[in-house]
Parts: C-alpha cells; structure tokens; sequence
C-alpha cells in the first residue's frame, strides 16, 4: 500500500482505495489463465487452504514476487506444526525478501500443531529474525461462525499489542461483508474500543452471483452467506447482469473511511482477475 498521507474527502479516498486494491488470489488451477490479468506491480495476497497447504502459498507468493509483484503470503496458524515450523517460515521470508506477511488462523477442522489460534503463532513469529517488518492480521466485522465476537475482539485486540511491542506495523484486513452499515458500526465500536491499526476492507471482486455463493460456501464464508439470503431486496442492488459489483459497498464506506481508519481495500477475486482488473480500470476512469 502507499505510504502518503490517506485522502480526507470521501471522492479523493475512494479512488485511493480502488487504486491500490490488494488482489487476493487462490493457489488454484483456474489461476493459471488469469495471472497475467494482474495489474503490473500490484499487490497480491496469496490465500493457504487447508486442501493446498502452506507449500502451495509459499510457491505461488514467490512465482508472484518473480513477476514483480508485492506477493503477501498468508500463513495459517492452524496448518503450522509448531515453534520449529514457524522458524523456517521466517527464515523462508528473510532468505526471499518477504516484508510483509498475512496471518490467519486457518479453516482445518483439527490443527495440525500447538496453534489453535493465531495468537501464540504471532507471539512465536515475532521473536524470529524473519526481516518481516508488516503483519496483516484478520477481523470480523459478520461475525466469525465458530466463535464468540467477544473472542474475536479479545483475539484482535491481543494481537494489535504484540505488534506494537515488537515494533512491527500492522493492519487489519476484514472478512468478505456484503453489509456496509455492521462494518461502520462493527469498526466505529473497535475504534472506541482502542483499535488503531489501519483497516483493509474484505470485498469481494467482480464475480457471477451464483459462482459468488458458491465460493463462499466453499471456503467458509457462512455468515456473509446468511447475509446474503436473509437480505434478497438488499443484495438485488449489489448484482449487475455481468456479476456483482464492489462499488456498491466502496462508494458509502468511502464517506467515512478517514474518520474510521480505512488505509485500503482487500479484494476477494475468487481468482477472476481479468473481470475484476476490468472494473478497477473502469472505476479509476469514472473517479479521475
């Protein structure tokens, strides 16, 4: 992401937003048609899935680096097997350059080591020399459906001190939300709360509804999910013949985005890169 001042007024940040858009891609076959759709020198967020593994986003974030990308690898909490594990992913990133790292605690039904969460994992990466200077961690602005918001407050919170002990500048990236209201009133209540890491907002890129759904269940997205079929009127407005379209969530969250914090925009593509460039172009002629 830029590192200058972020825009005040509302027009001006979502351009911003929209320019510097993460792209987050799957480590899947159907990414192979779509890679070079990304725009040059972008951000790429690189998910890990339990069905591929950590080897799988660490091949792909340095394929991406190679093309001259900023590559972020996620890393999940869940699929490392423990202290000596971490200590070869941070030894991986320093040995490739990797600045900058995304945590999750991963969706494996059982871990596959200590971490049953994303804490300790942190705790344990940061006492490395890993060169990792930026740590994305995740947020749920819907609600997680495993656990109790009071845990994923505490779990955010927890995980904003230990960055700022270690002196390591961090963000946080939301869940995929279709709800632009819960993620005001879910980030103004963080704010007052004493969250101060710069929020990336989850949304999903340009994509056919059904296909949408579809990858949502697949990974795990069940309360954006509900969200979706609990609201058909609302969501009838957010889709398009040629799929749906993230401004309808980007436009209102812009009018807040300075008082609240929001540094950038985490786009879910569903590897659907082409369509998904296509409208970030649009969108930038539009806001010129």
């Amino acid at each position: 992401m830029s590192t200058a001042p972020l825009p005040q007024t509302a027009p001006a940040l979502q351009r911003h937003l929209v320019a510097e858009a993460r792209y987050e891609v799957i480590p899947m076959k159907n990414l192979e048609a779509q890679i070079d759709f990304l725009p040059a020198g972008c951000s790429v967020s690189v998910t890990c899935s339990p069905a591929k593994g950590i080897a799988a986003t660490q091949e792909l974030t340095l394929r991406l680096q190679a093309k001259g990308h900023l590559a972020v690898p996620h890393f999940s909490a869940r699929l490392t097997t423990g202290p000596d594990h971490v200590a070869e992913l941070a030894a991986w990133c320093k040995a490739n350059g990797l600045t900058e790292i995304f945590l999750v605690a991963g969706d494996a039904p059982e871990a596959a080591g200590p971490y049953e969460g994303a804490v300790d994992w942190l705790r344990d990466f940061l006492g490395t020399d890993s060169g990792v200077t930026r740590i994305g961690i995740t947020s749920y602005p819907d609600g997680h459906a495993m656990f109790d918001p009071s845990v994923m407050h505490e779990a955010l919170h927890t995980k904003q001190a230990l960055l700022a002990e270690a002196g390591v500048e961090g963000f946080a990236s939301t869940q995929m939300c279709f709800d632009a209201d819960q993620i005001k009133r879910w980030l103004a209540a963080e704010r007052k709360a004493g969250l101060t890491l710069p929020v990336h907002i989850g949304v999903p890129g340009v994509i056919d509804r059904t296909k949408l759904i579809t990858m949502s269940v697949r990974l795990g997205i069940g309360s954006s999910v509900r969200y979706v079929k609990k609201n058909k009127g609302i969501m009838g407005r957010f889709f398009t013949p040629g799929g749906y379209d993230p401004t309808k969530l980007i436009a209102p969250l812009s009018k807040v985005g300075a008082e609240l914090g929001i540094e950038g925009l985490h786009v879910f593509t569903f590897n659907n890169v082409d369509a998904t460039a296509q409208w970030q172009q649009a969108q930038l002629a539009r806001l010129s």
